[in-house]
């Protein structure tokens, strides 16, 4: 009689692990990060910059140390525009005074123009996500830190 009752004890513990699994997996099933993980990744970010700025846009451009989760990571650019961390290698060294969306905003030239330490802003425009490469809405919540703008975007 034991041996039977712990089987069906198990049999329904299995059961709600996979339950619980899949109900998680279709909450979560966009794939994308929110509005909340974007801004606590940079917040993450700004205290690795402040720690050790070199390692920090290493992790950053590796998306490591839990610095690329989902469709969030981080990216940082010199005051002068020039891009020292992001996860699509391309990016790097290219300047974000020259980036454009697909409605002509200019987000790298205001970003710099109006970020400043300790002050997180968020800025608005469309974006290819990195799956599809369709533009969609993204909202990046970026500052100032040391010598770096730093960002962290989510997609709507």
């Amino acid at each position: 009689m034991k041996k039977s009752l712990s089987f069906a004890m198990f049999g329904i513990l299995a059961a709600l692990v996979l339950v619980g699994g899949l109900v998680g997996r279709a909450a979560g099933s966009s794939g994308r990060g929110s509005a909340a993980e974007a801004r606590a990744m940079l917040e993450r970010a700004v205290g690795a910059v402040k720690a050790n700025e070199p390692k920090a846009l290493a992790e950053f451009t590796a998306g490591s140390q839990g610095f690329r989760d989902h469709d969030l990571y981080v990216f940082c650019a010199r005051l002068d525009g020039t891009v020292d961390a992001h996860i699509d290698p391309v990016q790097i060294g290219r300047n974000i005074k020259d980036i454009y969306d697909i409605n002509g905003v200019a987000f790298g030239q205001e970003m710099l123009a109006i970020a400043q330490d300790g002050q997180v802003k968020a800025i608005n425009y469309e974006w290819p996500e990195p799956a599809s490469r369709t533009p969609v809405e993204k909202v990046t919540f970026f500052t100032k830190v040391a010598d770096q703008v730093c960002g962290v975007g989510y997609y709507k």
